[in-house]
């Protein structure tokens, strides 16, 4: 569609020309972000209920294709939840979860390998390649890019259900190099062969810091993270690590949110410049967070760093990044 089919009948000159106005500032604003990120690793973890809405999801894998058009370099990781569990209830087997972790049978596995990989994670390659640009299918089983072992805890056995013991990046780097999106489903195999369902986070986390990736995007179905829970509005903007175990500490986060913040954390101190938790459901969220000077979640980093590296008077022309 032309930008001019986009002006509504009867527009006026005067108000086409500052909508133009608008545009070319918001590209203005972009470009020290385009420019920092060029040639930079982004990973984007992408599932559960945010993949379920249809225009929030378009709205995402376009920012991704974006992404990959100006010179940034996306790695998807996505997981499916929800449509495993629609699987296996239609398949008459009722969805079991300890500790929110999902319980995995050996039939469990088989639609956990039968969903991720051979279903969503091919549709999500071939919504990006609609918008583009290349994408290829991968799951931690290929190459041994995600080695495997079972996790243990101290209640109940889960079993098919593992944690990431070792990450074989060299295929990624490989595709990145090509200019292609790897896209990861969160199988992994163990070396004798057997298959593991992983949570889509750990394996984001991973990657993220196998790659030594710039920046790792959580998208969620919150705004950020919380300083209030009951206020939707009380959105961190920016933490430090020392911000953000003290928030901890304090109550202020809670639920869910501590052990998404605590490998935030984790991620940060092994080497990736930020994190960022932000509300998959906005749409153009992923661009409003990496190339826009406020942001619109939260990004936690290491105290004294600048996400980027843009430069001390940039970074405090009122903006957040």
């Amino acid at each position: 569609m032309s930008a001019q089919a986009t002006i509504k009948e009867g527009t006026s000159p005067a108000q086409i020309r500052e909508l133009a106005t608008r545009k070319a500032e918001i590209l203005v604003e972009a470009l020290p972000y385009l420019q920092t990120f060029h040639g930079k690793t982004v990973v984007v973890k992408y599932g559960g209920s945010v993949m379920a809405e249809g225009p929030a999801a378009q709205s995402i894998l376009s920012d991704i294709a974006l992404m990959r058009t100006v010179g940034i370099q996306p790695i998807v990781v996505h997981g499916g939840g929800p449509e495993i569990s629609r699987t296996l209830q239609q398949l008459g087997k009722q969805p079991q979860f300890v500790s929110g972790l999902r319980v995995t049978d050996d039939d469990a596995i088989a639609v956990v390998d039968m969903v991720l990989v051979g279903q969503v994670n091919k549709r999500i390659v071939a919504q990006l390649q609609t918008l583009g640009v290349q994408a290829v299918g991968l799951c931690g089983k290929d190459t041994h890019l995600l080695v495997a072992q079972k996790k243990l805890t101290n209640g109940p056995d889960l079993g098919w259900v593992g944690s990431v013991q070792q990450v074989n990046p060299k295929l990624i780097h490989v595709l990145l190099e090509s200019g292609m999106i790897p896209v990861i489903a969160s199988v992994g195999m163990d070396r004798q062969g057997q298959s593991y369902n992983i949570n889509a986070d750990e394996v984001a986390v991973a990657i993220a810091q196998a790659m030594q990736a710039e920046k790792l995007v959580y998208l969620t179905d919150v705004p950020g993270v919380l300083a209030d829970a009951g206020n939707p509005e009380s959105v961190f903007s920016t933490l430090t690590v020392a911000e953000a175990e003290q928030a901890i500490l304090d109550g202020q986060i809670t639920g869910g949110m501590i052990p998404k913040v605590q490998s935030a954390i984790q991620t940060v101190c092994q080497g990736v410049k930020s994190v960022h938790i932000l509300d998959g459901r906005v749409p153009h969220a992923l661009l409003l967070e990496i190339f826009t000077h406020h942001g619109v979640g939260t990004m936690i980093q290491n105290a004294g760093s600048k996400s980027g590296e843009l430069s001390y008077q940039f970074m405090n022309e009122g903006g957040k990044r």
